[in-house]
This record gives structure tokens, C-alpha cells and sequence, in this order.
């Protein structure tokens, strides 16, 4: 996002932080609502523009938002919702994508006040895995000739009884609404989200053999040290690296696998 719709979209986080954490919200019923607003606002192509339009005054389109959304959601998604359109956004678009955002944070702030956000954040990583590894899984989630409803009902009896509540809502609502995105870029969103509620940053870490909680404690203060910030790892063994270990994170990769040495050293030879 450009400019204005940063400012925008950390004043809505404000907001959003604010309701949840001083007052008894329902957070899973408001990620209810704000879901339902990013469809629409998604559907409704003129709406979201107008709500957008850099022409109009602020207090004009929340008063808009209000008439379209009072009786329809709760107080308080009327609310923040308000307060979002009468920011400036860069683009429309931008809107859309905040709304989404806030949704799956609320379903986040509630699993987070459940105290079950850290295991959240591990299905959602294990989940990614198994898509990853199942290309007719894939298929069937990201298949544009199938109904949302039939995917919702494959991914509840997956997840169903397996998964947190949180996790479920999450990933059903990622499948059946992806707007544009793919399944893997989405569920890397969901675990950026779910690391920021503790202000932590995610690393992706491969290794040939599992990790002893030692190690790990190690590895997380270091990579803590390294970044400035608490580190949540996710963890995946892959025997093919033979050994060492390869961490990733958001984009940068930080490879000491025996596998990826002797990749360099066949380079060199190579060359």
C-alpha cells in the first residue's frame, strides 16, 4: 500500500486494537461482520469508489456507510468501518484489502484472549504443509468450477474436530473468498497476522532431523537477536537437506544445509 493507505489502514489497527482490548467485544462475532463488508465492499465495485472518492468529505461517505450498514452488522463494525472511509486511501482497492484484514485479526485477537493463538499459528503452518504436499487437495480447494459451499464442507470435515475454531473460520474463509490470491500466498498472510498479534516475526525453519527444544530456545533468541524482534518458529523436517538447517524469513533466507553447500560447491565446479 502507498502512502495515505498505510496511514489508513494503522489508524483502522488502532481502532480495531482499541475496541478489543478495553471493552467486552465480541472479537469472533465483529470478524463475522467485518468478513460480510469486505464481500460486499469486494462485490459492489461503484460502492467501494465512492467510499474512496478523495472528492468527497469524510463525514459524507461514513455517513453512507452508515446507512448501508446500520441493522445489518453491529454497532461497533458500523463504527470502525465508518472511521476507515473517512480516511484517505490511495486506491479502492486498498479498502477491500483492510477490511479483510481487520476480519482475520479480530478471529486472531480472539484465539489470542482464548490463549490458543500460538496454536493457531502451528495449524495454519502444518496446513500450508499438507496443501503443499497434496497436489489434488490443491486442486480441489483452488478449483474456480467449484462452489465455496462444497469447499467450505471439504475443508470442515478436514479440519473439523482437528483444528481450533479459529483455525477452521480462517482457512474456510481464505478458500471460499481467495480474491485473487493464491492458497499459499493467503495462508502466508494468515501466519504473518497471527505472529504480529505478539509482535513477533515468523521463521520458517527446515531441518534434515527434528530440533531439540534446546536448539530451539537457541535458535529463537538468536534469530530474536538478529531482528530486534520475538521469533515464532515453524518448523518442518525435510530429510532431503541432509543436514544443517535453512531458515527463512519473509524474504530473506538464511541456508546452512549440507544439501545447499553442495549445490554451491557443484556451482563452483561448474564454473
Amino acid at each position: 500500500m502507498n502512502g495515505a493507505s498505510r496511514e489508513a489502514l494503522a489508524a483502522a489497527r488502532e481502532s480495531l486494537d482499541a475496541l478489543t482490548d478495553n471493552t467486552p467485544v465480541d472479537a469472533t462475532k465483529l470478524a463475522d461482520e467485518l468478513a460480510a463488508v469486505t464481500v460486499l465492499l469486494d462485490r459492489e465495485v461503484s460502492l467501494r469508489r465512492v467510499l474512496t472518492d478523495p472528492a468527497q468529505s469524510g463525514e459524507a461517505k461514513a455517513e453512507l456507510a452508515q446507512r448501508l450498514l446500520n441493522g445489518q452488522v453491529g454497532g461497533e463494525t458500523v463504527d470502525l468501518v465508518s472511521g476507515m472511509v473517512r480516511s484517505r486511501w490511495s486506491r479502492s482497492r486498498d479498502l477491500v484489502d483492510s477490511a479483510e484484514e481487520l476480519a482475520n485479526t479480530a478471529d486472531l485477537t480472539a484465539a489470542q484472549k482464548a490463549g490458543t493463538l500460538d496454536d493457531v499459528e502451528d495449524e495454519l503452518f502444518r496446513f500450508g504443509r499438507i496443501v503443499s504436499s497434496s497436489p489434488e487437495l490443491r486442486s480441489a480447494l483452488t478449483d474456480k468450477t467449484a462452489k465455496a459451499t462444497a469447499k467450505g464442507e471439504l475443508l470442515r470435515s478436514l479440519l473439523g474436530g482437528k483444528a481450533h475454531a479459529t483455525t477452521e473460520r480462517l482457512v474456510v474463509r481464505l478458500v471460499t473468498q481467495p480474491r485473487g490470491r493464491s492458497l499459499e500466498a493467503g495462508l502466508e498472510s494468515l501466519s504473518k497476522l497471527a505472529a504480529a498479534r505478539r509482535d513477533r516475526m515468523v521463521a520458517v525453519v527446515t531441518s534434515a532431523v527434528p530440533l531439540s527444544d534446546q536448539q530451539k530456545q537457541r535458535l529463537g533468541a538468536v534469530l530474536a537477536k538478529l531482528y530486534g524482534r520475538a521469533m515464532h518458529l515453524n518448523l518442518d523436517v525435510d530429510p532431503a537437506v541432509l543436514g544443517g538447517i535453512s531458515v527463512r524469513v519473509g524474504d530473506e533466507v538464511i541456508d546452512g544445509t549440507v544439501s545447499e553447500r553442495l549445490g554451491e560447491a557443484k556451482r563452483r565446479l561448474a564454473g
